[in-house]
C-alpha cells in the first residue's frame, strides 16, 4: 500500500490545515461523503521537468463534481480548480468544513452551477510519486512542473480552455500565484489562501530544512532504498509539521492540560508515521526551494483576493510582507483575518465559513469578466 502524509491542519492539524498544517492538510472525505465525485485521470506522455529530466508517463489522477458548461463559442465557463495543500490529496478539500461550506445549493462555489476540479498533485495521492518504485531517482519536481502538469491535463485530458476561478490552499495557495504569473488570463478569479507569494526562507525554511536533515540522518533512510520506514526521522518531521500548524487558542482549548496535551501529540504523531511515506515527504516539504513570485507580482493581470489568518505559524502577519507586496498586484486585494474561536491557525483556509463572504463578494465582482 503506498502512503502519503495526510496533514492534518484545519481539523487536526495539516500543512495542508486545525490543529497543526501547511504541510498538513485536511484528510480525505470519508467513503459514503455526500458529494458524488467523479474519479478521473490523465497521462501526460514524456513530460519533461523544469530541471531537465523526463517521466515516460506522468499520471495525474482527479476528481470532479458538478458539469462542465460550455459558452455559444464552444469555450469552458463554470470550471473550477481547487489546488490542496502540501501532503494532501484530491479529497482534502471535500473534507466537511470546505465542502459543506462552498459547494451546496446558493453557496459560492454551489456544484450545481460550477464544474468542480479536485486534482491529485505530482508526488501526492494516486498521482505519480516517488513511492511508485523510482524513490530518490523520481525527478525532483518543483511548483512550476505541478503547474505546468495541471495545465495540461486541464487542456488536453479535460479540454477546458479558460477557468472561472483558482482557488488554492497553502502549497495550493502558492501554486495560484505560479498560475497568476505562467498563464495569465487562463482564469477569472485568483483566491491564493494562507501563503506568502516570496521566496521560501527565514523560519520557514529552516523548519523545511529540518524535517529534510531528519529524514536523510536517519540510518533506516539508506539514500531512499529502505526497507522499512525511517521511523525516527519521520517522527522527527511530524513533530515539526505539528507545531507549524498549530493553533495556540485552540490547542489550549482543546488540551488544558499537561497529559491531555502529551496524549494528543503521541496520538497525532502514531497516526501521522503510519501513514507517511519518507521519500514522498522530502519531496513535497523541498518542492517550493525555488518558489518566488514576488519578482513579477506587477504581471498579474487578473483579480486576484489573498487571504491569511493572523494566527498562521507558517505565515506570521508580523513580517508585513502581505501587506507591502499586495500593493503591487494590480487588481489585489489582501484580507488577513484576526484571530477568534474560529480561526485554526494555518489550517484556517479550509474552514470556509471564516471567509466564504469574501469568497461569495469576489465571485459576483468577477461574474462578467
Amino acid at each position: 500500500m503506498k502512503r502519503t502524509l495526510l496533514f492534518f491542519l484545519v481539523a487536526t492539524l495539516g500543512w495542508a490545515t486545525t490543529s497543526a498544517q501547511t504541510m498538513t492538510s485536511q484528510p480525505p472525505a470519508a467513503p459514503g461523503s455526500a458529494w458524488h465525485t467523479v474519479e478521473g485521470a490523465y497521462d501526460i506522455a514524456g513530460f519533461r521537468f523544469h530541471d531537465g529530466s523526463t517521466l515516460d508517463k506522468l499520471h495525474l489522477h482527479y476528481l470532479t463534481l458538478g458539469t462542465l458548461h460550455r459558452d455559444a463559442r464552444g469555450h469552458a465557463d463554470n470550471a473550477v480548480l481547487l489546488l490542496h495543500g502540501t501532503g494532501g490529496t484530491a479529497g482534502t478539500l471535500l473534507a466537511p468544513q470546505f465542502s459543506n461550506e462552498l459547494f451546496g445549493p446558493g453557496q459560492p462555489l454551489d456544484i450545481t452551477k460550477y464544474y468542480i476540479i479536485l486534482p491529485d498533485d505530482v508526488g501526492h495521492g494516486q498521482s505519480s510519486k516517488p513511492s511508485d518504485g523510482l524513490h530518490m531517482r523520481f525527478p525532483a519536481y518543483d511548483y512550476d512542473d505541478m503547474v505546468a502538469s495541471q495545465h495540461t491535463m486541464l487542456v488536453e485530458g479535460l479540454h477546458i480552455d479558460h477557468l472561472r476561478l483558482i482557488l488554492g490552499t497553502s502549497m495550493g495557495c502558492m501554486q495560484t500565484f505560479v498560475w497568476a504569473e505562467a498563464y495569465q488570463g487562463f482564469a477569472d478569479a485568483l483566491v491564493p489562501l494562507a501563503c506568502l507569494p516570496v521566496e521560501i526562507a527565514g523560519r520557514n525554511r529552516v523548519m523545511r530544512y529540518l524535517m529534510l536533515d531528519a529524514i536523510r540522518r536517519d540510518p533506516e533512510w539508506k539514500q531512499g532504498e529502505y526497507t522499512q520506514q525511517p521511523a525516527a526521522g519521520l517522527r522527527t518531521a511530524g513533530e515539526m509539521l505539528l507545531i507549524m500548524g498549530s493553533a495556540p487558542l485552540q490547542m489550549q482549548k482543546n488540551y488544558p492540560t499537561r497529559v491531555q496535551a502529551q496524549e494528543y501529540a503521541d496520538a497525532y504523531l502514531a497516526r501521522t508515521v503510519a501513514v507517511t511515506d519518507a521519500n514522498d515527504l522530502l519531496y513535497y516539504i523541498d518542492a517550493s526551494r525555488n518558489y518566488n513570485p514576488a519578482p513579477r507580482l506587477g504581471t498579474i493581470t487578473d483579480p486576484l483576493l489573498w487571504i491569511n489568518s493572523a494566527d498562521d505559524f507558517i505565515n506570521p502577519p508580523e513580517l508585513g510582507i502581505a501587506e507591502h507586496l499586495v500593493t503591487q498586484i494590480p487588481h489585489g486585494r489582501f484580507i488577513l483575518l484576526p484571530i477568534s474561536d474560529a480561526t485554526r491557525g494555518h489550517g484556517t483556509h479550509t474552514q470556509a465559513a471564516v471567509w466564504k463572504s469574501y469568497l461569495a463578494e469576489f465571485m459576483a465582482q468577477t461574474a462578467h469578466r
